[in-house]
């Protein structure tokens, strides 16, 4: 049976950022984005609704009147539409676009869109202004079954293959004062976000190990042995079955114990971990930046010191 995803007012609200307020005025008013409704009157809307409210969500933000949208065709938005994902760099306006481009399995608007964005703005910023938080939107859509799965892969293959490529054009460092090993956990499936940070960090000149996704303590405790890294660097989103967060960054300690471990994830916030000594919780993008501006800095100092 195919999956029909279905949406509440408060889903496009959180999904489109119109409110729901503006949304009911804009059906009352102007008869756009009308809701289908259950046989007990409860409002609801479709995929094609989400579709159709994401093209005029991208046209209001861009100064189009509501009233002139509501006179347009369905052809006609979407004309525009794909007007200005080509051409405008307001980051909300492409976080649109790249739902839109995720929802009709559209590889070469993904394309256009990223490709104008990094153009313009570069890859860093693209990353963390555009792509980070549309995957944000992504994992809301999936936690609240509104999204395929094969949506799903097709968008994240998508960033995956584009973060691997700007992670290869950059040099190999050599530089151990400054050198990393990048891991996920066994069943931590945040990925994207560790090639982010690996992106990061040989942007910066730093030397990474990276290792990747399923990796076991005693499969570290080997790569650590043989790579003489300052730091280890790991996301934990994903909830532990067989003991807490904590538990885990003791036992972390114990196998890798002349390492720092810098750690974030969703886990790291909601178990209340909190910095100690050997350990360094990193709880936003802006924080890791700022940990390795701060690194690079000490570094540089070092570097000149008699």
């Amino acid at each position: 049976m195919q999956h029909v995803a279905v949406y509440s007012i408060k889903d496009l609200e959180m999904l489109s950022g119109i409110k729901a307020h503006t949304l009911r005025i804009w059906e009352q008013r102007y008869h756009i984005i009308c809701p289908k409704r259950t046989p007990t009157n409860i409002r609801y809307y479709e995929e094609d609704d989400l579709r159709h409210l994401l093209h005029i969500s991208i046209l209001n933000k861009n100064g189009y009147k509501i009233s002139r949208i509501a006179s347009m065709t369905p052809g006609e938005i979407a004309k525009e539409v794909n007007k200005l994902s080509a051409g405008t760099f307001e980051d909300s306006v492409q976080i649109d676009a790249l739902t839109l481009s995720m929802m009709e399995l559209d590889e070469a608007k993904f394309e256009t869109i990223l490709a104008s964005n990094i153009r313009t703005t570069g890859f860093e910023h693209t990353m963390q202004e555009v792509v980070y938080p549309f995957l944000n939107k992504l994992s809301v859509l999936w936690l609240t079954g509104s999204v395929h799965a094969v949506q799903e892969n097709f968008i994240t293959n998508l960033v995956r293959q584009k973060l691997i490529a700007a992670i290869d054009s950059i040099p190999l460092s050599d530089d151990p004062a400054r050198s990393f090993i990048l891991y996920l956990p066994e069943g931590e499936s945040q990925e994207l976000s560790l090639l982010f940070l690996h992106y990061l960090l040989k942007k910066r000149g730093m030397q990474v190990l990276y290792l990747g996704q399923n990796i076991s303590l005693s499969d570290l405790a080997e790569a650590s042995a043989i790579f003489p890294s300052q730091f280890l660097f790991t996301i934990i989103s994903e909830s532990f079955i067989k003991q807490s967060v904590h538990q885990y960054l003791e036992d972390l300690r114990k196998v890798c114990p002349d390492k720092q471990v810098l750690v974030t994830g969703y886990q790291i916030f909601m178990q209340g971990i909190q910095s100690r000594p050997g350990i360094t919780v990193l709880r936003e993008l802006e924080d890791i930046q700022k940990f390795l501006t701060d690194l690079s800095v000490q570094n540089g100092a070092s570097a000149h010191l008699p």
